[in-house]
């Protein structure tokens, strides 16, 4: 036998054990993929720092992006592109051509593409601490050389197509289209504990109209039923990350039914939500439903700023100051009141006293300005839209105060607060420690049923001892109307409720996780 088919059978067996280990096929037809955990840790949030430019992070931005059509025909990739894996803490492990070539990838129902870096990526530090796919040493791969490009929160990646077998557990889907990435400059990729990621959403939002991983599981007749369901593990003591299991549920993962609501706009696994509670109390905010995604590539739970920025009152996280915020309280916030007293509509209250206009749905700046100078213009027109968001805050928080019968002073005061309370521009705010026990449940109605998150769910422990910080899990992100507002639900709400994505009736349930 030649030392050529040694080193090939030898490089089989250690792959079927590698594979083996990570992953399991039981009787009942369930591929189960086991997922590792890491804990958040300071350097990634000191990276994450070092990518927000000029104080802007990903998380409360509301600005669009044009991909140039990378994303073929869809209009969905403003949220893709806000996404921040830094914090990700949930990993599996895949295999990429023949024999397989293992890569630890973020399973991302977020995003839609698989890619990892290739060993034609020359030029970014990232790529020397990741594992690189080869593609003359796999005998399946299959040339394809379109261009691809991904613009996220964290940093932008970019290289080409190519085709290849990808090892998933102990199943191969052939011919999968998968990005070679030959440029990931950001920070982000440097310190990240995963090498690529693995989209689990819907192709619609898929950067080149690739087909997805999944689509292909299910042409091929890999998995037994068209569904896969998330468990992850949120015992910090406990070594086992969770488990994706493609196929089916493991009912070992929940405890009780699952509440299944219906996918409402094909991209993300995107369904209607219902009011958010602070302590059980209602904030009114989301009254007439609002959108929301379940996102196992966001480690955090993201939402609009006006309700985080109760939500951090109420726990008493750390916050900014925001003088448009105080200067409208002050001076209009009697107006304000005297028209939701006079029950005006909320919605026309900002431009009935002239911060916003009114476009038939929702308030925008009036950003009217008769200036000669641009860059004055410029900056007027900056404030006029602060101005006008600061309305809107304080309209929703006043109606809040309203429904839970405050005298006009406290609303007045609550609204002062808040306006100290707005969510810190690094996108996460800090609570003490000592606290964590007496802060209130924050709830969330999904179908008929009102999901609680405990503080102990939703407050982070970053660091271990005296150094240790309390972060909370609730972050700020502003998509604006017609798209927005969006919740992105991620590992904080997925850890504590078992999540099932059930591509055949194009629905999500969630249940208690075992």
């Amino acid at each position: 036998m030649s030392s050529v088919i040694k080193v090939v059978l030898l490089s089989l067996v250690l792959s079927t054990l590698f594979f083996s280990l990570v992953s399991s096929a039981s009787n009942d037809g369930l591929l189960r993929i086991g997922l590792k955990k890491k804990k958040l840790d300071p350097n990634s949030r000191l990276a994450a720092r070092l990518e927000s430019k000029n104080g802007e992070p990903f998380r409360s931005s509301i600005r669009k992006y044009n991909l140039h059509n990378n994303v073929g025909d869809s209009k969905d990739a403003d949220i893709v592109i806000l996404k921040n894996y830094l914090d990700a803490q949930y990993y599996g492990e895949i295999g990429i051509g023949t024999p397989p070539q293992k890569f630890t990838v973020i399973f991302d129902t977020g995003s839609s593409n698989l890619w990892v870096p290739s060993s034609k990526c020359y030029f970014s530090i990232a790529c020397y601490f990741h594992a690189k796919y080869k593609s003359s040493d796999s005998s399946t791969y299959k040339e394809n050389g379109k261009p691809a490009s991904i613009q996220y929160g964290s940093g932008a990646i970019s290289g080409f197509f190519s085709n290849d077998n990808v090892q998933v557990g102990n199943i191969v889907v052939k011919n999968q289209e998968f990005i070679e990435a030959t440029r990931e400059p950001s920070v982000s990729f440097v310190v990240a504990q995963f090498d690529g990621l693995l989209g689990l959403g819907f192709q619609e939002i898929s950067v080149g109209n690739a087909v997805p991983v999944w689509y292909k599981m299910i042409e091929q007749g890999l998995v037994s039923e068209p569904v896969f369901s998330f468990w992850l593990n949120r015992n910090s003591d406990e070594e086992e990350g969770g488990e994706i299991v493609f196929g089916g549920v493991d009912p070992n993962h929940f405890k009780g039914k699952h509440t299944y609501v219906p996918v409402t706009r094909k991209g993300y696994w995107q369904f209607d939500m219902g009011d958010v509670l602070i302590g059980g109390k209602p904030t009114g905010y989301c009254a007439g439903s609002c959108a929301a995604i379940a996102d196992s590539g966001t480690s955090l739970l993201a939402g609009p700023t006006t309700v985080i920025t109760m939500i951090n009152h109420a726990i008493g996280a750390t916050g900014v100051v925001s003088r448009e915020c105080r200067t409208v309280v002050q001076q209009y916030g009697q107006s304000i009141l005297d028209l939701l007293l006079a029950e005006v509509q909320p919605k026309k209250i900002c431009s009935q006293i002239r911060l916003c206009t009114f476009d038939g749905t929702r308030g925008v700046s009036a950003g009217i300005e008769s200036v000669v100078d641009e860059n004055k213009g410029k900056s007027n027109g900056v404030i006029r839209d602060a101005m006008c968001s600061a309305c809107e805050m304080a309209v929703v928080w006043m109606q809040n105060q309203l429904m839970q019968n405050q005298t006009q002073n406290n609303i007045l005061n609550y609204a002062n607060e808040l306006c100290d309370r707005m969510p810190n521009p690094m996108g996460e705010s800090t609570v003490d420690c000592g606290t964590v026990s007496t802060l209130p449940n924050v709830s969330f109605t999904i179908g008929r049923r009102v999901f609680d998150l405990s503080p102990e769910e939703y407050i982070l422990k970053v660091g271990e001892g005296p150094s240790a910080e309390c972060i909370s899990g609730f972050t700020a992100l502003d998509i604006p109307p017609p798209r927005g507002p969006i919740w992105i639900l991620g590992d904080v709400f997925m850890g504590p409720y078992h999540t099932v994505f059930d591509y055949g009736n194009l629905r999500v349930g969630f249940a208690d996780a075992a």
